[in-house]
């Protein structure tokens, strides 16, 4: 059975959780013009349909409705969990539609949106040294768990396995359905990982010959706020490229700002700055391909990034 209802039921719903997944996947037009063959397609799934505004609402569902299911997770709880951002605004939102309170630990130079929409849910933030990024914020939490065991339930995005598990359910038989099968190629960028992971897992379950591209920042001092450079972070233990067939790309920071800025003016796609990572990455994959279906990951939208006028601004 799917984690979420597919399709969305067509009556009215008494739960915002059954609106989760079940995003666009459209194909570019303008971009890859004269870049990649005609028999080259790129699809992207627009994951700021979910009622939270980013792919994480699926993870966060996942882990929030398992740990009901398995009892530890009881009413007037308090959630604690370390994020760049998108998980803890998905996780807000449920919190708050659930009854549970919520914890956060982010890094200091997490974008003034994403603070501001977490105030708005009355989430207690803790934010951690922006140099040591989402690992500083990941110690933090562990930290904070461990001196009041009894006062949290640490979800731990980045071990739970009810992460990858959401997307292997939900995100992977979208995709397939979708392209009707025809897919050759996915691309997704990583932080967690659990989007790459439980997307490629089902793909390749369906189709041993989809091949899997997982794209990280080119170098270990980046501007790809949210995304993993694994050779110089903590590594997630649901993290298992091992066990599938898989390329790694790495993204450059101001080719990818320069592609966000012509998704939102060429193609009226308002993305973020990990979508801009993983259509990068499909761009240079489709310069090598005569003819495939592939499809990216854009994770979130645009709006959280506006305070970046750097993005933004050109000469």
């Amino acid at each position: 059975m799917p984690l979420f209802p597919v399709p969305r039921p067509s009556h009215p719903s008494r739960d915002l959780l059954d609106r989760v997944g079940q995003t666009p996947l459209v194909q570019l037009q303008r971009i890859p013009a004269g870049v990649v063959a005609d028999k080259v397609e790129i699809w992207c799934k627009l994951e700021w349909f979910n009622p939270g505004g980013s792919i994480k609402d699926r993870a966060a569902a996942s882990m929030v409705l398992d740990a009901e299911a398995r009892g530890v997770l009881r009413p007037g709880m308090t959630l604690l969990e370390a994020t760049s951002g998108n998980t803890g605004i998905a996780l807000a939102w449920i919190a708050a539609s659930r009854g549970y309170g919520l914890t956060l630990c982010m890094p200091q130079n997490a974008s003034e949106e994403r603070k501001r929409i977490l105030a708005a849910h009355g989430v207690e933030v803790v934010l951690t040294d922006p140099l040591e990024g989402t690992d500083g914020a990941i110690a933090r939490a562990r930290a904070m768990m461990a001196e009041h065991p009894h006062r949290y339930l640490y979800l731990d995005q980045y071990s739970n396995p009810a992460n990858w598990q959401a997307h292997f359910r939900t995100t992977g038989p979208e995709l397939w359905a979708d392209t009707e099968g025809r897919i050759t190629d996915f691309v997704c960028a990583l932080g967690t990982s659990g989007t790459f992971m439980g997307t490629s897992r089902y793909l390749q379950q369906r189709h041993p010959h989809v091949r899997c591209h997982a794209v990280q920042p080119d170098s270990p001092f980046h501007g790809l706020e949210g995304m993993k450079h694994m050779a110089s972070a903590l590594v997630p233990d649901i993290y298992q490229p091992e066990s599938l067939v898989v390329d790694h790309l790495g993204a450059p920071t101001e080719p990818v700002y320069e592609l966000v800025r012509r998704l939102a003016r060429e193609e009226g796609l308002f993305a973020g700055i990990s979508s801009g990572a993983a259509l990068w990455a499909a761009l240079e994959l489709g310069r090598t391909l005569e003819t495939g279906v592939i499809a990216v990951i854009l994770p979130d939208g645009a709006d959280r990034y506006l305070s970046e006028t750097h993005i933004w601004e050109t000469d």
